[in-house]
């Protein structure tokens, strides 16, 4: 079948996002739990006594995933409404039960709740995901915890860390995340069916008056959906926060896959580090020798995106009237489905480059002993003070030294001269051979190896037992 290719299609559908995420916000998913939802309700009924047979039930059980959507639809044009027009389709292929379909309930029972469980499902992904992202960043940081490297403050060469103990800064952010979102699912609740107010009103009438009754739907709906509960109050819909909640854990993810990317493209600009090239992939139109960061680069723009995209369950939230109103509806679909995709596309690019991150260790090594002498001056003092040297005049001879060296360095692009400037001046005690001997890097690098083995031991090892699984693949379009 030809493509249609006159139509506005998100980018999100045929560039990034996996078929798996893309399914839970699709419209078979919603129509499909929204038949599970008034099973949940037919059986609930039945059993708190309305007059419900197990044969009424079983037909909708029977026709809960082949869904008509030819009569669904018809029916949308004719009556406009899209949960009546699907309590229709759902009538004409369970005869029996048709009078019991969605008995007592208004369209936020499917739409609220059905909604509800899309985050669920689509928070396990991610979830899911992000450890497979940890694996691979954890296995990183264990082959490169001893390779030590320039670290930064300020975008400016600092005291040396190592390759992997820098990994372990990525995964310490997923981490939080992580733990943000499992606490947004804790906390997840359904609306359960509370009526048009929030009242449960409806349910009164039906049972006659009857508190307990009507409470007791709610914690049956829940049971019967996986859920350890309904929201205890509510108006017609749950509250809009709800949303903003569950988006703010994604916009957590967002940011540390941005500062990785960040992290990364820099990186490669320095030419220590690198993400997967295709053999046949092309950097540049105009420049056939470049390598561009072009992964990274789209981690960085679709994080942007979920980042902003927050905003709008925020302004939905703070705007909603008593007990609702409808401007929330045309937004939120957009935007809450649209930030989960977009966060699965970033967890399958970050998949992606972590997979396969290439190093550079002799370029690394190189440019940590082109900066050492500068670091090891602290070094030096401190072995000079020991030998009877005075600690502020130390500090001042190979401040200025260390400033004359830097200066040769930037201004007339010759070698760093500052151990044999040390060495010739004679209120520094030590021999050229004796400094030469402490410029070792892995002396620079302080508790780092050890860190990682207890940060991986700790911290990422209970993570990866919880939520990794091996048979997750990064699903990368272009």
């Amino acid at each position: 079948m030809e493509k249609d290719r006159s139509s506005y299609i998100s980018p999100l559908s045929t560039r990034y996002a996996s078929k798996e995420m893309q399914y839970i916000f699709s419209n078979d998913f919603k129509f499909k739990t929204w038949r599970k939802l008034w099973i949940a309700l037919a059986k609930a009924e039945k059993e708190l006594g309305l007059s419900i047979t197990d044969e009424q039930i079983k037909e909708l059980v029977e026709n809960a995933d082949n869904i008509n959507y030819d009569v669904a639809e018809a029916r949308e044009k004719e009556v406009r409404h899209d949960v009546m027009s699907h309590v229709y389709a759902y009538g004409v292929q369970c005869p029996n039960a048709k009078p019991i379909i969605h008995l007592g309930a208004t369209s936020c029972y499917v739409g609220d709740n059905a909604d509800i469980i899309a985050l669920k499902e689509g928070s396990k992904l991610v979830l899911k995901k992000a450890a497979a992202v940890i694996k691979n960043l954890a296995d990183f940081a264990e082959k490169y915890k001893a390779l030590p490297c320039l670290a930064y403050t300020h975008l400016q060469p600092a005291q040396l860390t190592t390759v992997g103990k820098r990994a372990t800064l990525w995964i310490n952010e997923l981490l939080g995340d992580v733990q943000n979102l499992e606490f947004q699912l804790k906390n997840l609740k359904l609306l359960g069916s509370k009526g048009t107010t929030g009242t449960q009103a409806s349910f009164m009438e039906l049972f006659d008056g009857d508190e307990e009754k009507a409470k007791r739907v709610d914690e049956l709906i829940a049971e019967y959906m996986d859920f350890d509960g309904c929201v205890p109050v509510s108006g017609q819909t749950y509250s809009r926060k709800t949303d903003y909640y569950v988006l703010s854990a994604l916009s957590g993810f967002a940011q540390s896959a941005y500062k990785f990317s960040n992290d990364m493209r820099i990186l490669q600009s320095f030419e220590e580090m690198e993400e997967p090239f295709g053999k046949s992939q092309i950097g540049s139109s105009a420049m056939p020798y470049k390598r561009n960061p072009m992964r990274c680069e789209r981690i960085s723009a679709l994080s942007r995106y979920v980042i902003c995209d927050l905003q709008n369950t925020a302004m939905t939230s703070s705007t909603q009237w008593f007990e609702r109103t409808l401007d929330d509806s045309a937004n939120k679909r957009i935007a809450v489905s649209e930030a989960f995709l977009a966060v699965d596309a970033i967890l399958n690019i970050y998949l992606n480059v972590t997979s396969d991150i290439v190093v550079y260790e002799k370029v690394i090594n190189r440019r940590v002993l082109d900066k050492l002498p500068f670091m090891a001056t602290e070094n030096i003092m401190m072995e000079s003070v020991k030998r009877g040297g005075d600690r502020q005049q130390l500090h001042e001879i190979i401040r200025v030294y260390s400033h004359e060296a830097a200066k040769r360095v930037k201004l007339k692009g010759l070698d760093n001269n500052l151990i044999d400037l040390l060495a010739n001046d004679n209120n520094i005690p030590l021999s050229k051979e004796e400094i030469m001997a402490t410029l070792k890097p892995e002396n620079f690098i302080g508790r780092s190896i050890s860190q990682v083995d207890e940060f991986l031991e700790d911290y990422v090892k209970p993570i990866l037992n919880k939520y990794y699984q091996s048979d997750v693949k990064s699903e990368l379009n272009v």
